[in-house]
């Protein structure tokens, strides 16, 4: 079942799609990235799958697309409205931020002002498009507390290969930003979407519910900053 709300921030209205569990152990909110809104295929199968396995997603669509402009203002801005709805959730189980691309961005920025006790990083934008030097990493790492990358093998803003050892990544064959899979390549997009979900369970289960399902009621309690 999923519910939606307008919630005010500074940068104007924005919007919350929660699809919650019965028995939620953790929440995951996530946002989209600068080109779209929640309904990419990413956000999409996170949303339907995890709240069977104990894990609410609440999906934040920001103000400029609830507005209906074209382009993302700038990364303070989505920052702002993030730590706005998210103080707005009340969550009580653990919280997990992510979201995807400038969604991924604004997570790891705000993950530690936030008390998140992960970060979910879908096709992080490491660099803009042919431009390696103007790398983001900086980011990534401010995060402050576990992280989960999933990039697709042929993401042009930052291949699985350009990401430093010690990053905790899952590459998805064959997928490009959007992590979408060549139609003629040896997976479906349906099985790309399944390493998606299990993956992201799997490390819920690793660094979140410590070593519970997600789903077992056993989820760590929130922080204010990041593990030790």
């Amino acid at each position: 079942m999923s519910t939606e709300r307008l919630v005010p921030t500074p940068q104007g209205d924005a919007r919350l799609v929660t699809h919650r569990a019965r028995h939620p152990a953790v929440t995951l909110l996530l946002s989209h990235g600068a080109g779209n809104g929640i309904d990419t295929r990413d956000l999409t199968a996170l949303a339907r799958a995890l709240p069977r396995h104990g894990v609410t997603v609440v999906l934040l669509e920001q103000p400029w697309k609830v507005a209906g402009r074209k382009i993302a203002t700038a990364p303070a801005t989505l920052d702002e409205a993030l730590v706005t709805a998210s103080d707005q959730l009340r969550v009580r189980t653990p919280l997990v931020v992510g979201g995807r691309s400038a969604g991924a961005r604004s997570a790891a920025r705000c993950a530690k002002r936030l008390g998140a006790v992960g970060c979910l990083a879908l096709a992080f934008p490491l660099h803009p498009p042919g431009r390696p030097e103007k790398t983001r990493l900086p980011e990534l790492r401010a995060a402050g507390v576990p992280t989960l990358v999933v990039q697709g093998e042929r993401d042009t803003m930052g291949t699985p290969e350009e990401f430093p050892d010690g990053i905790d990544l899952v590459v998805v064959p064959g997928g490009d930003h959007g992590l979408k899979v060549p139609a003629r390549g040896p997976l479906t997009q349906d099985d790309a979407m399944e390493i998606l979900v299990e993956a992201t369970l799997e490390w819920l289960t690793r660094e979140v519910t410590g070593g519970g399902s997600p789903g077992d009621g056993r989820g760590k309690a929130r922080g204010n900053g990041p593990r030790g």
